[in-house]
């Protein structure tokens, strides 16, 4: 488990990193040709894997149901998106609201199969990070306020 839990942190830091890269590419190339740079690099990078480690089977392209191919079709709307926001709002902000999103996201996805999570919990994290979010918007960054608030006791 603590394997799968570090892979998870990892997998948060590669996002971030990908996020800022393909923001700064999008100030010089846009939005969507960023999102296609990143895209045919992706793929060619996994294809390489693919190929080395001896797992690419090109028979079971196309044997899933249509709407399983729908999550690139949304992988590179993100992207995109992505790539456009990022730069305008910031790493941290569009980072808070992008995982905000997907918190909602996962409370609706779970309340519709019926999963039986706690929802106020789920929710209450949800306004957590949104708390996070307006935090991050403060033109004083929120250890100058704790100094601040701590001086004043003294």
């Amino acid at each position: 488990m603590l394997t799968l839990v570090l892979l998870a942190l990892f997998n948060g830091v590669c996002i971030s990193i990908s996020r800022a890269v393909n923001g700064r590419l999008a100030l010089s190339r846009g939005a969507f040709q960023a999102s296609l740079c990143n895209h045919i690099v992706g793929f060619l990078f996994l294809s390489l894997l693919l190929a080395v480690g001896g797992g690419f089977n090109g028979l079971s392209l196309g044997h899933a149901p249509w709407g399983a191919y729908l999550g690139g079709v949304i992988g590179a709307l993100f992207v995109a998106l992505n790539s456009y926001v990022l730069p305008r709002l910031g790493t941290l902000r569009a980072a808070l609201l992008i995982i905000s999103g997907q918190m909602l996201a996962g409370v609706v996805i779970d309340r519709l199969r019926d999963s039986g999570a706690p929802v106020g919990a789920q929710i209450l994290g949800v306004g957590l990070i949104l708390l996070g979010v307006a935090l991050a918007r403060r033109e004083k960054p929120l250890i100058a306020l704790i100094h601040n608030v701590l001086k004043l006791r003294e």
